[in-house]
């Protein structure tokens, strides 16, 4: 069984990739075959060496170089930009892995800012029925009020249910055979969302209804709220807890246990080292930029509650 992996990256969040995929590799079972394929938009020749030395007997390592064109309907516009902070297309690339790849029925998408506690081939083992993605509940949001405001009056969905697309079991076959690439490009095309994960909001909105659940240990994230997770399959530090920035974040040990064995052990240290209080003040500021253009999408009538008072936005 070949157990096909992606990740999207940015060529600054190489050392974030490579504690990851080291940590996957720890994992990896001998018996099985796991195909690790990096999509990108310009990694370095240095990096691609760097993270292509985690091969083994049986995980590879293949990286993907995307063309441009592909992402021409994605603009930097505001409702492209990541948590309403600015824009970047890798988030995007995950949205095009069953197109891009149609020899896969089923694949597994991972951020590269995690960590792999445990053997990948059983999340690979989800039974869809007739569900087209499985995903964990975003645990990063359950607690803060505006957030719960802005997916029950502005995306319209319930929050019991909305996910984190960190950590993806994606049905490639039913993507492909019920369009979801064109429903994404049609949506965002015509309507252009003001968002605060867009990526993220889109999964849902069109996934709704046909999404599975998955167990939390396969996305375990650090907040203030929630003691850790006993034995987290997968550790995601989503959001601001980045254990590269602060010090004392939930779950830290797993990560800096497998920096240890990486080449960019150093340069990650050094990154914390250098990171200020001046800096970490900034990045917790951020949750409240989140908060507060909560108020700027409720009172836009095009938002995903109005639109879909009109149109159907599901598959």
């Amino acid at each position: 069984m070949t157990i096909p992996i992606f990740y999207t990256i940015s060529d600054d969040f190489t050392p974030y990739l490579a504690v990851s995929i080291n940590s996957l590799v720890k994992q990896a079972r001998p018996n099985n075959d796991y195909k690790v394929i990096i999509l990108h938009q310009g990694l370095s020749q240095a990096h691609q060496q760097a993270l292509a030395a985690y091969e083994r007997a049986n995980v590879k390592i293949d990286f993907r170089q995307l063309d441009d064109q592909l992402f021409a309907p994605i603009q930097n516009k505001k409702g492209n930009y990541l948590r309403a902070e600015f824009f970047t297309l890798s988030i995007f690339y995950r949205l095009f892995i069953p197109d891009l790849f149609p020899e896969y029925d089923k694949a597994i998408y991972i951020d590269a800012d995690t960590v792999i506690n445990d053997d990948l081939a059983k999340l690979y083992q989800t039974d869809f029925a007739n569900n087209l993605i499985g995903a964990c509940h975003d645990q990063s949001i359950q607690y803060v009020k505006p957030l719960q405001v802005y997916l029950k009056d502005v995306l319209g969905l319930n929050p019991a249910s909305y996910i984190n697309s960190g950590v993806l079991v994606m049905n490639c076959q039913a993507l492909r055979a019920e369009g979801f690439l064109d429903k994404f490009l049609q949506l965002l095309t015509t309507y252009q969302f003001n968002s605060i994960a867009p990526d993220q909001d889109y999964l849902n909105e069109i996934c709704a209804g046909r999404i599975k659940l998955l167990d939390p240990r396969w996305d375990a994230m650090p907040n203030d709220f929630d003691p850790e997770i006993a034995n987290p399959g997968l550790v995601h530090y989503n959001l601001f807890y980045k254990p590269w920035h602060f010090t004392g974040v939930k779950y830290e040990r797993f990560f800096w246990a497998s920096a240890k064995e990486t080449a960019f052990y150093e340069e990650l240290k050094a990154e914390l080292a250098n990171f200020t209080d001046q800096d970490r003040e900034k990045e917790k500021a951020k949750m409240q930029e989140m908060v507060q253009a909560v108020d700027l999408l409720l009172a836009d009538p095009g938002n995903w509650f109005h639109v879909k008072q009109t149109i159907k936005v599901t598959l």
